[in-house]
């Protein structure tokens, strides 16, 4: 159980918070192993260079928090708000896991890393992505308004509908496969 204001390289395994909780707990270089974190209330606590392994945080709640170096390795992340966090040095990861319906509207993610993962219905909204990757991704329905897509490699993703005149995408990465989704608001196909 949680009843310290500081952790320092230790490991969490089983751990279960879920709908508990937590208010400006810190966590440095921890691992997360199979925990369940969902629905917690982690108000303003810190978490820095720490990772998450096969996790359940689905809508989890992080207004306020320190999300700093922290990778997520086959965790589910459904319906979380990230927009809630503390912007300072914001720095996530993703691999195998499952984003739907989770936002990162507003957030500043340079060269954010999302590999095999789920990112349906997620917001982007005004969000700056610079030198991101979508490896493998399922973009379905995902929105992207108002957000700065320059360098952002999406040749493996897929599922995803952008409107360049919306966005800024220069330099972007896309498949030839994957031309079509950013023509799909002027109704033109591509065979």
């Amino acid at each position: 159980m949680i009843n310290k204001l500081v952790y320092e390289d230790e490991i969490f395994e089983k751990l279960n918070l879920a709908g508990n909780s937590y208010n400006r707990i810190e966590f440095q270089s921890c691992t997360f192993k199979n925990c369940d974190l969902s629905e917690a209330n982690l108000m303003r606590c810190r978490f820095l260079d720490c990772r998450f392994e096969d996790c359940n945080l689905s809508m989890v709640k992080l207004e306020g928090a320190t999300l700093n170096d922290v990778s997520f390795k086959g965790c589910k992340l459904m319906g979380v708000n990230f927009s809630k966090c503390d912007d300072f040095l914001f720095s996530v990861g993703f691999e195998n896991c499952t984003l739907d319906y989770a936002s990162f509207a507003g957030k500043k993610m340079i060269k954010t890393s999302f590999k095999k993962s789920s990112v349906k219905e997620v917001s982007f909204t005004d969000a700056i992505l610079t030198g991101s990757v979508f490896s493998g991704c399922d973009l379905e329905n995902a929105v992207f308004s108002k957000t700065d897509l320059s360098s952002v490699n999406f040749s493996t993703a897929y599922n995803f509908i952008i409107d360049p005149e919306l966005n800024t995408l220069k330099k972007a990465v896309f498949a030839i496969t994957g031309l079509e989704n950013l023509l799909t608001r002027h109704g033109i196909r591509v065979i």
